[in-house]
């Protein structure tokens, strides 16, 4: 049954809980992690790891892509970054990674303000194509009508439309919206769309016929969505509504699986195994990342939001180098803060509490728990 707090005589509000608040139950059995399968398939690509690296300049390069395809992942590469602005964005990269703080947000708004040039998408798409990794890219929801065709002429192979807030209904009098549904039906790859929030909004994106629904908004370690709009819902109850929304619409079409990615506000590998309890089948990601010593932000991260030309809603931040995008992802880590060997914790806490691979661990059992600091 729904609980519904009264916030004052005139709201109510539905109590959601953070990944926080929650805790996973360890069953009657446990394995042997080694004999754990991470492993998840969307539409024809199977990966071996269940993490999508949030397409952000500061953690995603051609080069990092790469990386992360050949360790398991998924990596897309935002097509509104520096890579397709610049023909050789590194010394900007190390630029915005030495700003003063008080300076960041306006000196990244100048970086940003060159024009994307078309033919830089096709090049940047082949790079990465041409290491044999799957290739994916990010677009906007407002810019992806006008890129789409470079983006699949190029042969990439799974695209993904990420904002802030995605609605299969947008409403504008200014210019014509992206009609998702038509769009995902024209296209011959993968789409996976997002971020939402809610069991209504997550069913209409996959009525549109997308492959994956982002879950998630204004949580991650670089957004002040939270502050700046006053628009947020808690992860876990976000992720379990969504997951609740794949159930009721393969119902609806007689068997089709959407996958459901939870984006945002995992900084360790405690929060990437409850999210995927809470119903995700893989997290797309970006702090834990960009402590890498690859990764193009040299210890800081910034995303999209902090550089919006009129109402910025993130922040660069800076979390320093801890290792390798192996190390982070497979081991062996040098710390006990959970920020490292993610793949590796994951694989444990699902031997630890009886479950064999993804679909299973879902069904396990959580309980909400009082946080601890």
């Amino acid at each position: 049954m729904t609980q519904q707090v009264e916030i004052g005589r005139g709201k109510t509000g539905r109590r959601a809980y953070s990944l926080d608040e929650i805790g996973l139950v360890p069953s009657r059995r446990t394995r042997d992690p080694e004999e754990v399968s991470i492993a998840w398939q969307i539409d024809a690509y199977r990966f071996e790891l269940p993490v999508v690296v949030a397409p952000m300049d500061s953690v995603v390069s051609p080069a990092t892509a790469i990386e992360i395809g050949r360790l398991g992942g998924l990596a897309p590469l935002d097509l509104e970054g520096l890579w397709t602005r610049y023909e050789d964005p590194l010394p900007l990269l190390e630029e915005c990674a030495a700003l003063d703080q008080e300076a960041a947000t306006r000196r990244l708004q100048e970086i940003y303000a060159a024009p994307i040039q078309e033919e830089l998408i096709g090049r940047r798409i082949e790079e990465i194509r041409a290491s044999g990794v799957t290739a994916a890219v990010r677009l906007s929801p407002q810019r992806t009508v006008q890129y789409h065709k470079a983006v699949i002429d190029a042969g990439v192979d799974i695209f993904v439309i990420r904002g802030t807030t995605v609605s299969a209904e947008h409403v504008s009098g200014r210019a014509e919206p992206l009609n998702l549904k038509q769009f995902i039906y024209e296209l011959d790859v993968p789409v996976i769309v997002g971020g939402c929030a809610t069991h209504t909004a997550a069913l209409h994106l996959m009525r549109t016929g997308a492959a994956g629904v982002l879950v998630g908004f204004g949580g991650g370690a670089s957004h002040t969505t939270r502050n700046v709009l006053g628009v947020a819902v808690p992860m876990a109850t976000a992720i379990s509504d969504v997951a609740a929304a794949r159930r009721d619409y393969m119902d609806e079409s007689g068997g089709r699986y959407v996958h459901v990615i939870a984006d945002g506000g995992m900084g360790t590998s405690g929060d990437i195994a409850k999210a995927i309890a809470c119903g995700a089948d893989a997290v797309m990601v970006g702090s834990p990342l960009a402590r890498a010593a690859e990764a193009p932000g040299h210890g800081f991260h910034w995303g999209s939001e902090a550089h919006h030309p009129d109402l910025p809603r993130g922040r660069r931040v800076e979390f320093g180098t801890v290792g390798t995008l192996e190390q982070i992802l497979h081991g062996p880590s040098s710390v006990a803060d959970g920020s490292m060997n993610l793949m590796g914790a994951l694989k444990r806490t699902m031997a630890s509490t009886g479950y064999s691979d993804i679909k299973e661990f879902q069904r396990v059992e959580v309980v909400v728990a009082p946080i601890q600091r």
